[in-house]
């Protein structure tokens, strides 16, 4: 139901002298055949469809996308349509209203594979539709707009045509029709003007029959839905004629338009023998018709046997999956399952490893199935071939089929495969550079499919393989193995760590006084060391002890060298680097520079202020100008501000730290000279 806008006056009017009372529409149910989506009316591309008469009745709210305009949307006195679309294409149809001032609107549904009840409460099902307050007719055309039209007045003359949606290939629809005008009032519904086939093309035929126990009833099964209207009860004969007749009924039509499946009551029971079942024009004068008008054609007849029923036997076990907890036992013919007793005990289970039957189940229409499921304590883990066997349950009897007879005590037999296991061994030959590993799976339990990866990207399908991975590295490899039946997968990480890179760290400057400390980060491998310290001597143990570099009074540089070896493979490396060895750390600032670009005392700065932390140093001319500061004493000021050059005169500067060694704070200020 939808609460129009331009109806809101009459509506609060309503409510406020009937407050007591609940709204006919809202109060009323769908009854009628076609007004709900499970009875919906099966369309044919070529119908024309006439209601001359809606009834009353709304059941449902309803969401219609983009429409979050307080409208109250609702199957408000529906019809429903049902169609199959055959080929691709686009949908058109008209509904026109047969009072020109009625309002009718429609939503359409795409329902494959679902219950079309979830038209109620599946948003994402919905292809298109139009709720105009706008009177006369609607549908969908080449020149609808290409959205949902909201519920409106109907003086705001929305547009009533929709776009026409693309209907896929192979997928059901269902069409509301919905009248919102409160009256009986009908409609026409054809279809036309796209391109998308809803039109069958099976043409209509006899299935099969079916007699049943003792012969006084057939069941016929037809290729596809026929009309339930085109069912006289009067088309049925048997050739030869054993017996007559004497009634027809489909239980589909009960609460549908369509049926596929009828039974035919016999005046006697058949002899045993074969027959035909032969349909002929009834009294309406045709066969039985499709949904498009087709006919089956006259005389066409099926052949059945009809034999006095005797005891039947399990057709099959259906086959098992990995680790089964269940099997599926099949029979030709339907069983009461009211004798099949659910603690299992008709079923005993013998095979390779021992089997416990638990229970039953079996999924029963009108207290008959043809199908139950046998459970186990638990999965069967080891293969062979596993005797199923039908015997006396706990009631005493066996299981009894829908003619009244005991299954004879059998057996049937059904194989399981063993559970797998993905677990795999490797090999290593290790290089310098790059190692050779071979992966190995044993082949056990039937396994007949390898897929390798490493590092996520396929390698190998054989059981063995092997490949090249550097010698530092860390690598993931996975295996899915498979026996047909039953599947396994493990990954494990492969760390190669014996590539051999010599590494260490030393400061890049020191003092003369202080001495040298190395910190090895060497990895991979490694059986030898050799280091050389130019030119003061060399070491070959891991981990050299602290030593200090002799005392000169001038600034040095010095080269630390590093071979690390693996001699069981051969593989070496080596790494060299140097350190500044400083003539002094006393720090200091130069009472004079001269920055004329000779290379000699070009620059103002804390002189070996290798150990001062947090330090601060900053430069004033006479007018108390910064001209220079910095906090990184290796920065140094070259006589000039922005560029441009500086007066000769003397500047003033002050140096703050804190001394590394002996953790005193220092504070010194000076002044110095510069010289052009």
């Amino acid at each position: 139901m939808i609460m129009r806008p331009g109806h809101r006056l009459v509506f609060f009017l309503i409510v406020a002298l009937f407050c007591y009372d609940l709204s006919p529409v809202a109060a009323q149910s769908c009854t009628t055949l076609g007004q709900t989506p499970t009875t919906a009316f099966p369309v044919c591309g070529t119908t024309t469809f006439q209601q001359n008469n809606v009834p009353i009745c709304s059941t449902n709210d309803l969401f219609v996308p983009g429409c979050d305009d307080g409208a109250l949307y609702a199957n408000k006195n529906p019809f429903w349509y049902k169609f199959h679309c055959y080929v691709s294409g686009t949908l058109g149809f008209v509904i026109n209203p047969t009072n020109p001032n009625d309002d009718y609107d429609w939503q359409l549904y795409d329902v494959t594979g679902l219950d079309p009840n979830q038209v109620f409460t599946n948003r994402n099902i919905i292809v298109t539709a139009n709720w105009a307050g706008t009177y006369g007719p609607t549908g969908a055309s080449a020149a609808g707009v290409n959205f949902i039209q909201c519920a409106s007045n109907p003086a705001a003359n929305a547009p009533t045509f929709a776009q026409m949606p693309n209907l896929i290939a192979g997928h059901d629809y269902i069409l509301l029709v919905s009248h919102f005008t409160d009256s009986q009032s009908g409609y026409g519904l054809s279809f036309g003007g796209g391109t998308a086939v809803i039109t069958d093309p099976l043409a209509p035929h006899l299935k099969e029959a079916d007699p049943d126990c003792d012969g006084t009833v057939i069941t016929i099964k037809l290729n596809k839905d026929m009309r339930c209207n085109s069912l006289s009860g009067s088309e049925f004969s048997l050739l030869p004629a054993a017996a007559t007749v004497t009634g027809v009924s489909a239980p589909a039509c009960n609460t549908g338009f369509d049926l596929q499946e009828l039974t035919i009551t016999l005046s006697n029971p058949l002899p045993p023998g074969s027959y035909q079942l032969v349909i002929n024009n009834g009294s309406d004068g045709n066969t039985l018709l499709d949904n498009c008008g087709n006919a089956i054609p006259q005389g066409e007849h099926v052949n059945f046997q009809y034999t006095v029923p005797q005891p039947i036997f399990a057709d099959s076990v259906g086959t098992p999956g990995c680790a089964p907890t269940e099997v599926r036992v099949y029979f030709p013919k339907k069983i009461i399952c009211s004798t099949v007793a659910a603690d299992g005990s008709d079923f005993v289970v013998t095979g390779p490893s021992p089997v416990t039957v638990t229970g039953i189940q079996a999924d029963c229409t009108n207290g008959e199935t043809n199908m139950v499921t046998v459970r186990f304590s638990g999965p069967i883990y080891v293969g062979g071939i596993y005797t199923l066997t039908l015997k006396a349950g706990v009631d005493g009897s066996t299981i009894v089929d829908e003619c009244g007879l005991e299954l004879p005590v059998h057996s049937r037999t059904f194989t399981t495969a063993d559970t797998v296991s993905a677990n795999f061994t490797y090999s290593t030959v290790l290089d310098c550079r790059k190692n050779t590993l071979t992966f190995t799976h044993d082949g056990a339990h039937q396994v007949n499919s390898w897929n390798w990866s490493l590092n996520n990207s396929p390698i190998s399908t054989t059981r063995q393989f092997t490949t090249q991975v550097s010698a530092s590295s860390t690598s993931t490899v996975t295996l899915a193995v498979s026996n047909g039946v039953c599947t396994d997968q493990v990954t494990r990480t492969i760390v190669m760590d014996n590539e051999v890179i010599a590494s260490f760290i030393i400061p890049d400057i020191i003092c003369p006084e202080d001495a040298l400390t190395i910190t090895n980060t060497s990895t991979g491998l490694i059986d030898n060391w050799r280091w050389n310290f130019e030119p003061t001597g060399s070491s070959t143990v891991r981990d050299p002890a602290p030593f200090r570099f002799p005392q000169t009074n001038r600034e040095a540089y010095y080269n630390v060298k590093l071979v690390a070896t693996n001699n069981t493979l051969g593989c070496s490396d080596s790494m060299r680097k140097k350190v500044r060895v400083l003539s002094n750390c006393f720090i200091a600032v130069p009472t004079a520079f001269t920055p004329n670009g000779d290379g000699l005392n070009d620059y103002l700065y804390p002189n070996d202020a290798f150990k001062a932390d947090n330090l601060e140093f900053s430069v004033y001319n006479r007018w108390g100008q910064q001209v220079f500061h910095t906090r990184d004493w290796t920065r140094k000021w070259d006589g000039r501000v922005n560029g441009v050059m500086q007066s000769s005169g003397v500047y003033v500067w002050y140096l703050s730290y804190t001394h590394r060694d002996t953790g005193e704070k220092v504070f010194q200020k000076g002044t110095t000279t510069l010289i052009r």
